[in-house]
């Protein structure tokens, strides 16, 4: 049995590599790893919630209608199972969600993870019975002529549902995308329902949703483009510039494409892309590319200067700020109920870390840096000045983040980010512990809140790659401005064009397809039931709904007076009925509308002009400061083997590694 499964894989294998054109660009379905394994665990678990929701949903119903109270008893008894399934299946969901390590780059060990979000599931669509009998009946073709380009767009929605981690894979949806709004045009008419269903699972909750028309399609699919950007945000190399660049760009992109979402898709009746939902999550990709971005800044090591200090400590506290930010807006009804508690207590635990790292920044200004004869002593009271506001009733201490920590069960998995807390606050610790006996400490008070401030703020940007030019699979049935679900149409017309002294009796007009004007009604054609507003579709066996005026009159103008038969179809006037409305489901149950487009504010709250006191000035506090500084420091860092370019030649700032604590940063 294991010689021929050997044999079968190896022919796979050679399958695949000699005919790489079968595949997709971007698709890999083969490929067995993680993140593709998550999302199997996440499907398998979304069809699990939906039977226990139709379950719960028939048991409801059989309550509501039987009067007889034993019934009634076994019903609840029922019910209480079927609802306790369902926590302990969107907990494991919540749990797949929380999974974050996979989506990390794998060598990635020394920097605090970040979040990305899982793609939208969906089951299998079959296009092909529904679009040939559209075709037949509304286009009054032969629907089996397209049964190769039912096929090609099939197979690129399956493809997309695995999609790559890398550009080729959002290059694959945005070319789906661009299809969707043809499809639309050619088989969607707002007067007969195509008997088509698309389900999608909300990616936090696992509760499907099913339309008959395709806004839920062309909204998941956006979606699912910006999850890719979060992933590939994720897995970028974030102990490199490069790597940096790349992860903030995808950030950026991901905001952009989820906000592009909310603007033009009001209405989805899907947790996971209501307008809250998805102010969140722009909020959160946005404070994603500000942490990296302050990375980027602190990659090359910072310099042990004052105003260096200065400004990296505003930094971390913008980046603290925005975090506070997203946190805020995850613990909001209805939003808490639907994200997982590992997302919030990962922002909770990065508003601290950061706030404390400012205040460190800060710490480490006052009391090793030395007033130079160059220095601008007045120049430094002044930045100093700018950096705090007011002196608030108490804020939270540098252990907070770590306290937080020990809360989140899934957080407690993350060992990097664990010892990177740790350094943290052990290094607070030793600069304490430097500057304890020091005489210059005579009073003791609360740290005050430092402004955040940033040169670079992350923006939120739409991706070219996420419109790309298209040829339309259905080329064939003729122009889309024309030959649309929208425009009812006669069958096509034979009628025969006999010339009388090469004239055929008509004039043309238009571009693609041509239409009759000028028609003399006693010509031979107009005889044959030719009409002024036809359009011409084919002259004799030559298809010309793509052709010009001039292309057409060039196959008429060489006809003999036996004529040539040609075909024309005309626009038919109707009062359509008003449209019906498209079933939506969710479990089998209607869906309500109520809660979920609870619109989330998503302007930050302008902060009143504030007046900055005037300090006494704390420069003084360094300046019987003996130790010898360090040139630069670095982030804290999780990494214990010393490889990283900013652990070497220079001291880290705080490092995880036992054997720095020699170092000042």
């Amino acid at each position: 049995m294991d010689t021929h499964t050997g044999t079968l894989r190896h022919l796979l294998c050679v399958f695949l590599t000699c005919v790489p054109s079968l595949l997709l660009q971007g698709c890999n379905p083969f490929a067995q790893t993680g993140r593709s394994k998550l999302q199997n665990k996440r499907a398998s678990l979304n069809q699990q919630i939906i039977k226990q929701m139709r379950m719960r949903a028939g048991a409801e119903n059989l309550l509501r209608a039987t009067s007889n109270n034993k019934v009634k008893e076994m019903v609840l008894l029922e019910l209480s199972y079927v609802n306790s399934n369902l926590q302990l299946l969107t907990g494991e969901l919540d749990g797949l969600n929380s999974s974050v390590d996979v989506y990390q780059n794998s060598q990635e060990t020394a920097n605090i993870p970040l979040i990305a979000l899982g793609l939208k599931e969906t089951k299998e669509v079959d296009f092909s019975a529904p679009f040939k009998d559209f075709i037949s009946e509304h286009y009054s073709e032969d629907g089996s002529r397209y049964e190769d380009e039912i096929a090609d767009l099939m197979d690129l929605r399956q493809a997309c549902r695995t999609p790559s981690r890398t550009e080729a894979g959002v290059e694959l949806l945005s070319k789906y995308s661009s299809h969707l709004p043809l499809v639309e045009s050619r088989f969607f008419s707002p007067n007969r329902p195509t008997g088509i269903f698309f389900t999608w699972y909300d990616s936090f909750t696992g509760v499907p949703v099913c339309q008959q028309n395709l806004s839920l399609e062309k909204a998941s699919v956006l979606f699912n483009m910006a999850a890719l950007y979060s992933q590939i945000g994720t897995r970028s190399n974030r102990q490199s510039a490069a790597g940096l660049e790349e992860a903030i760009s995808s950030f950026q992109k991901a905001a952009g494409i989820l906000n592009h979402l909310k603007e033009t898709y009001t209405h989805i009746p899907s947790y996971d892309m209501s307008p809250a939902m998805l102010s969140m999550l722009i909020r959160l990709m946005l404070a994603q590319a500000q942490e990296c971005l302050f990375e980027k800044t602190a990659l090359p090591g910072v310099r042990n200067h004052f105003s260096s200090l200065m400004k990296m400590a505003q930094e971390a506290a913008k980046v603290s700020e925005i975090y506070d930010q997203v946190h805020q807006s995850m613990i909001q009804m209805p939003i808490k109920d639907h994200v997982p508690f590992f997302w919030s207590t990962m922002s909770q635990v990065k508003t601290n870390h950061y706030r404390s790292m400012a205040h460190y920044f800060v710490a480490s200004a006052l009391l090793d840096h030395e007033l130079n004869p160059r220095d601008d002593e007045d120049q430094q009271e002044k930045t100093l000045s700018q950096v705090y506001d007011k002196f608030p009733e108490g804020c939270s201490a540098p252990p907070e983040a770590l306290r937080i920590y020990s809360l989140c069960h899934n957080l407690n998995k993350l060992d990097a980010l664990q010892d990177i807390l740790r350094a943290s606050h052990q290094r607070s610790l030793n600069k304490y512990s430097e500057s304890e006996n020091e005489e210059e400490f005579t009073d003791y008070m609360e740290a005050p809140d430092i402004l955040p401030k940033t040169e670079h703020r992350a923006e939120m940007e739409f991706p070219a790659a996420a419109k790309v030019k298209v040829t339309d699979f259905f080329h064939k049935l003729g122009p889309v401005s024309v030959f649309s679900a929208k425009q009812r149409w006669t069958a096509p017309r034979t009628v025969r064009c006999r010339p009388e002294d090469r004239d055929v009796g008509f004039t043309l007009k238009g571009e693609s397809p041509v239409q009759v004007v000028s028609l003399d009604p006693l010509c031979p054609a107009a005889a044959d039931g030719l009409k002024e507003g036809d359009y011409i579709v084919a002259v004799g066996d030559t298809d010309c709904k793509w052709m010009s005026v001039g292309d057409v009159m060039r196959l008429l103008k060489d006809v003999d007076e036996e004529g040539i038969d040609i075909q024309v179809v005309s626009l038919m006037d109707s009062n359509p009925p008003m449209p019906t409305k498209s079933a939506t489901f969710s479990g089998n149950l209607p869906k309500t509308y109520s809660m979920i487009c609870l619109a989330h504010n998503d302007q930050d709250k302008s902060s009143k002009s504030r007046k900055v006191a005037k300090k006494s000035s704390f420069l003084s506090w360094g300046l019987k400061n003996k130790l010898k500084s360090a040139s630069t420091l670095s982030l804290p860092t999780a990494d214990h083997s010393g490889a990283l370019p900013w652990n070497k030649p220079r001291p880290t700032f705080p490092s995880s590694s036992p054997y720095n604590d020699g170092a000042l940063y």
